[in-house]
């Protein structure tokens, strides 16, 4: 699962949310496992798990302001 471009992927979200990369690298094999049991096509999960990381990301740091 971890490719270069899952890599870039996660340097762009960490850097677009001020995360660890850490953190980020986390959030996204979890995400990813959820969303890739069962799935027949995986063409999209990249896209998808990456807006499901940031999104949860945002939402973290507007809560907690």
């Amino acid at each position: 699962m971890v490719t270069r471009n899952v890599e870039d992927v996660i340097r762009q979200i960490a850097a677009a949310t001020n995360t660890p990369e850490e953190i980020v690298a986390q959030m996204y094999r979890e995400t990813w496992t959820e969303y890739s049991e069962g799935a027949r096509i995986t063409d999209y999960l990249t896209v998808l798990v990456a807006r499901r990381v940031s999104d949860n990301l945002r939402r973290r740091q507007r809560d907690s302001h």
